[in-house]
């Protein structure tokens, strides 16, 4: 059979899952995989899939998709627009979309899987293709290691993954060395002394205790990192009282740090952290406030003879001037870890999804920041084609590059 793989996308993009709830998601590739007539084990870190194609002797190739969705409201006017909702780890009931193109990524991977099946006279080798949960956590990778994922299925010799992104379709985007940023999540508790809202003097105000605190933590970037280095801090989100005649007793924000190297991240951290009890010392706070590590990920590092001969091979497959350097991306990834804990190369590269004429206009005009959407956004919306077929091609390309051909 040959998968509709437009049809594919469509549907897992009317039904995305937030993290480690992938289950239907998860039905969805493994009813192909059965097709296909691809061995597989499912329930990995919980939601995640892997499968084995075993085609004789030769290297072991890991091919890496991610499969969560974000909690955001679609807002793109797609026909097949998500209006799916879900429940986010604090209970809350929450809009859900593929707003970083996770549908996409398994769309190519099982569209790949299916070309590698049909052309196994062609290659030889082992092929592990990954469908991994939680990528929006950070957890997803290292949930299926711990679950035994490097020892259930043959150990890499290359891990492989790509990512769409706001480039034009078509494009594919890649680069030797740090490629994306390594990240840490933090949630940091402010803690004051709540009471009445007409006798602020009574109280130790975590709000403005907080607003201060955010204030100041955009001074690092400004003030504390060189301007040729690069590193961001981020608070996402802040969450402080119920009424407006309370004050509350404590005040929590989220933060986002990135960076591209872990020399750059001990020093952001210090920082972080001096200006947060710094900030609460000088609010008069009681107790000191509470700093909770939410996840780390490691930065995302091209092996530079892999991605050397990988783009010698997509510039044959797919013309010269279709690769780009796109230079290092501040997102995050936790594909890494697959490759870290295998003490293997990784490359990891991104493939474009937006209109090229769309984008063609909005480069000449200055706008792309503006008119492009990027991931996240709940207006990101990969175009159908070229992006699916390019996915597809890339993996197909990137695997059979590294496996062994038969002499003719």
């Amino acid at each position: 059979m040959t998968l509709d793989l437009e049809a594919l996308y469509i549907d897992l993009h009317r039904h995305p899952e937030l993290s480690f709830q992938e289950t239907r998601t998860a039905g969805v590739i493994t009813q192909h995989l059965t097709e296909l007539g691809i061995e597989f084990e499912e329930g990995i870190g919980k939601t995640g899939v892997a499968s084995v194609i075993r085609n004789g002797e030769g290297p072991v190739v890991w091919l890496r998709a991610d499969m969560d969705a974000l909690p955001v409201p679609e807002q793109t006017g797609l026909e097949y627009a998500s209006t799916a909702r879900g429940t986010d780890p604090s209970g809350n009931d929450v809009p859900v979309m593929h707003a970083c193109g996770h549908d996409m990524h398994v769309t190519a991977l099982l569209g790949a899987l299916e070309r590698l099946v049909a052309t196994k006279d062609e290659w030889s080798g082992t092929i592990v293709a990954v469908f991994q949960p939680a990528e929006e956590y950070g957890a997803g990778s290292q949930a299926m290691i711990a679950d035994g994922v490097l020892d259930r299925f043959p150990r890499p010799d290359i891990v492989l993954g790509q990512h769409v992104t706001p480039l034009p379709a078509g494009t594919i985007g890649v680069r030797s060395g740090t490629q994306m940023a390594a990240s840490d999540g933090l949630t940091v508790t402010l803690l004051g002394r709540g009471g009445h809202g007409s006798r602020p003097q009574a109280t130790i105000d975590p709000v403005v205790m907080a607003a201060a605190t955010v204030m100041r933590l955009q001074t690092i970037v400004s003030r504390e990192v060189d301007p040729r280095d690069v590193a961001v801090v981020t608070v996402g989100s802040i969450h402080a009282g119920l009424k407006n005649n309370i004050i509350p007793a404590e005040a929590k924000l989220e933060l986002s740090l990135r960076y591209p190297d872990d020399e750059a991240r001990a020093r952001v951290l210090e920082k972080v952290e001096r200006i947060v009890r710094a900030e609460a010392q000088a609010s008069g706070a009681e107790e000191p406030p509470v700093i909770v590590t939410d996840h780390t990920l490691p930065p995302t590092i091209n092996d530079v003879h892999a991605t050397a001969r990988l783009v010698l091979a997509f510039d044959a497959a797919f013309g010269e001037g279709t690769v780009i350097d796109p230079g290092m991306f501040t997102g995050s990834e936790d594909v890494s870890w697959f490759a870290r804990e295998a003490g293997v190369p990784l490359v990891f590269w991104f493939w474009g999804g937006v209109d090229a004429a769309a984008f063609a206009e909005a480069f000449a005009a200055g706008t792309v920041e503006r008119d492009i959407p990027t991931n996240h956004s709940p207006f990101f919306a990969p175009v159908l084609q070229p992006t699916v077929s390019r996915g597809v091609e890339a993996l197909v390309v990137a695997a059979r590059e590294f496996l062994d051909t038969p002499a003719p």
